[in-house]
């Protein structure tokens, strides 16, 4: 049996620098679905051309829109790349001059040529969710991510707060401080 493999982490965009190449359909939904989910990312956009809409983006946001081709050049201290052209030949290269330099990249739309996937994400104050479906079902995330967004409580940030406040008033030692954090979220799910 098939199952995801991936391992899901969160990561703090505003301390990396992120490349997107292209600037179309596809690189525009890429970049808003960073700043949606990391209003303080690193971005750099690299396109021969720019939608309206992506040149707003970036003003929202810290993104930096360079007109040219892409090269390997724009690689260099970058560590995470999201190709989005519609030109294959090019999304193919720059999968190979990022694995040459241990570069993370997604190419959209083509998973072979990925190291992660951009799944849907629901955030509630502190509370983030990803939805991963393994690069099948981009669709399938979406719906999951509109499910998330209507079950998860709109308090459920002032939850957090409140545990982290009690989390530091427990006494005992660690595996105490998690039994008793156990019990009183476990309503929570029942």
């Amino acid at each position: 049996m098939e199952r995801n493999n991936l391992y899901p982490i969160f990561l703090k965009t505003k301390s990396l620098n992120i490349l997107l190449i292209g600037g179309g359909n596809v690189a525009e939904e890429k970049l808003n679905f960073l700043l949606k989910s990391s209003p303080d990312a690193h971005v750099t956009i690299v396109s021969p051309m720019f939608r309206k809409g992506t040149i707003a983006l970036a003003k929202k946001g810290c993104v930096t829109l360079i007109k040219d081709t892409y090269h390997e050049g724009y690689l260099e201290g970058k560590h995470m790349v999201v190709a989005t052209t519609d030109i294959p030949a090019i999304n193919v290269q720059v999968w190979q001059d990022c694995r040459a330099v241990s570069t993370l990249v997604n190419v959209a739309d083509n998973p072979p040529y990925c190291d992660f996937y951009m799944g849907g994400i629901v955030t509630k104050g502190n509370v983030k969710v990803a939805i991963s479906t393994n690069g099948k079902s981009p669709t399938t995330a979406k719906r999951l991510r509109q499910f998330f967004e209507d079950v998860l409580p709109e308090d459920i940030d002032d939850l957090v707060k409140n545990l982290n406040e009690y989390r530091k008033t427990i006494k005992g030692n660690f595996e105490q401080k998690v039994e008793k954090l156990n019990e009183f979220t476990k309503s929570l799910v029942e």
